[in-house]
């Protein structure tokens, strides 16, 4: 299961970072790698947790957190499904990825509902032991070859071509004062993410040598 996995982790080839770290070995976001996103205008981290919408789709919400230490706030990064996704390899600009919640085994997920403040496009967390379906892929917008660690980028839905987005709306009980995320079809401030605290899979081999232990 994914969650029992978020712990093998720790006990595998792999580095512990946070921003400005400097290492080389932590130059660039892998597949496999466990992390917190920040959205950078508001300031808080993508999170998710057993608390379901009460209105739209009625599927797990995610929220953004200002907090800095919620254990909710880890996803696991992965290859699309029937796609490959060699552990330890950087994630390249404009691949298609899963992001998935390490706490509760469910996917990144958006569809044509509408958000429960904003009224744009509901994002949720759907599936089970990291198995949902096709709405749950986003595409990695960044500026260059590899998604870099110290660069922000955008999560782009592959299915209904919204961006992952925070404009600062705040929910009441029972998740009072975390933030509403959402989709908007519009790329702008609201939508930068920087990969902050994490467990990151190091490459054994370079890129393209070597076997593929496909996740």
């Amino acid at each position: 299961m994914l969650r029992a996995g978020f712990g093998l982790l720790l006990l595998g080839l792999c580095c512990t970072w946070c921003p400005g770290q400097g290492s080389e070995d932590a130059e660039y976001v892998t597949c496999g790698s466990v992390v917190k996103l920040l959205n950078t205008r508001h300031n808080v981290r993508l999170h998710s947790h057993d608390v379901k919408y009460g209105s739209g789709s009625g599927q797990q919400s995610v929220t953004g957190v200002e907090s800095s230490d919620d254990a909710n706030s880890y996803w696991r990064i992965r290859g699309k499904k029937d796609g490959e996704c060699s552990r330890g390899e950087p994630i390249k600009c404009g691949q298609t990825i899963r992001i998935t919640h390490v706490n509760t085994g469910k996917n990144l997920h958006s569809h044509h509902f509408s958000s429960p403040l904003s009224n744009n496009q509901e994002v949720s967390a759907f599936g089970d032991n990291g198995e949902g379906d096709d709405l749950d892929t986003w595409t990695v917008q960044c500026s260059d070859t590899l998604w870099d660690r110290e660069d922000s980028v955008r999560f782009k839905h592959v299915g209904t071509s919204v961006y992952l987005t925070v404009t600062g709306e705040q929910y009441s009980h029972p998740i009072r004062g975390q933030r509403e995320v959402h989709g908007m079809t519009s790329a702008n401030a609201h939508n930068h993410w920087k990969v902050m605290e994490g467990v990151f899979i190091k490459p054994s081999l370079p890129p393209g040598a070597g076997r593929h232990d496909e996740l």
